[in-house]
């Protein structure tokens, strides 16, 4: 229990936490680093509640959204979102775009050109779900924290 001058503190980062993150993007190049970011100030939030059980935990999340962002804007140009929330044994993120067809894989790159790793490492991460629909798809990943 939290009491003092730090329970509106406590209680807004609690409110933070609960209300998850929710971010659209452009599809922009950049927006992969500014998706990084705000899911980075999201995971702090929550550590600050609740800390990782693992220490790699953060970036393992970090690296999803990464690789999730970058490949919204390769495969599905145009906008995509974000959304992160905490469940009650880890972390589960959620990226939006405009392709209707579901990731698959791709044989890693050869001779100098990099890429093809980044849905196997989304898969080896986490636990994944992809829903699609007419309009895009929805890539839904569970991870530990």
């Amino acid at each position: 229990m939290v009491s003092g001058p730090l329970k509106d503190d406590w209680n807004g980062i609690q409110g933070e936490v609960a209300e998850g993150l929710n971010a659209h993007f452009d599809g922009d190049l950049g927006n992969v680093t500014d998706a990084r970011l705000a899911a980075g100030l999201f995971l702090d939030t929550v550590a600050a509640c609740d800390p990782p059980s693992e220490a790699d935990s953060r970036d393992d999340i970090l690296l999803v959204v990464t690789e999730l962002a970058a490949n919204a804007i390769q495969y599905a140009p145009g906008p995509f979102t974000l959304r992160a929330r905490r469940t009650f044994d880890g972390v589960h993120v959620m990226v939006r775009d405009t392709n209707p067809a579901p990731p698959k894989p791709v044989p890693s790159r050869t001779a100098g050109k990099p890429g093809g790793l980044g849905w196997h490492i989304v898969q080896a991460l986490g636990t994944v779900n992809v829903l699609t629909q007419p309009d895009g798809k929805e890539v839904h990943v569970f991870l530990p924290w």
